[in-house]
């Protein structure tokens, strides 16, 4: 973790759905950072899995792949660079 930021990498791809599952139970908005550099702040709507690919929907940023996803924070939370 650097800077608060929860990074796929560091902590597996499990853990990192957890995370992800979470801040859709709980409606949090987070931070996102993707591979391509990519950030913007969202509301985690759903993580689903479909023919063996997980998926997290963002209420705006829509559906994503997870391993698009490169980190995630808590809204508000200063993220790594």
């Amino acid at each position: 973790m650097k800077n608060g930021e929860l990074r796929q990498s560091a902590l597996g791809a499990c853990d990192f759905l957890d995370v992800l599952e979470e801040a859709a139970l709980y409606g949090t908005e987070v931070s996102v950072r993707l591979r391509t550099g990519e950030r913007f702040v969202d509301v985690v709507l759903d993580v689903v899995t479909e023919g063996g690919e997980n998926h997290v929907v963002f209420r705006g940023a829509g559906r994503r792949r997870v391993a698009e996803v490169e980190g995630v924070t808590r809204a508000g939370w200063p993220a790594g660079p």
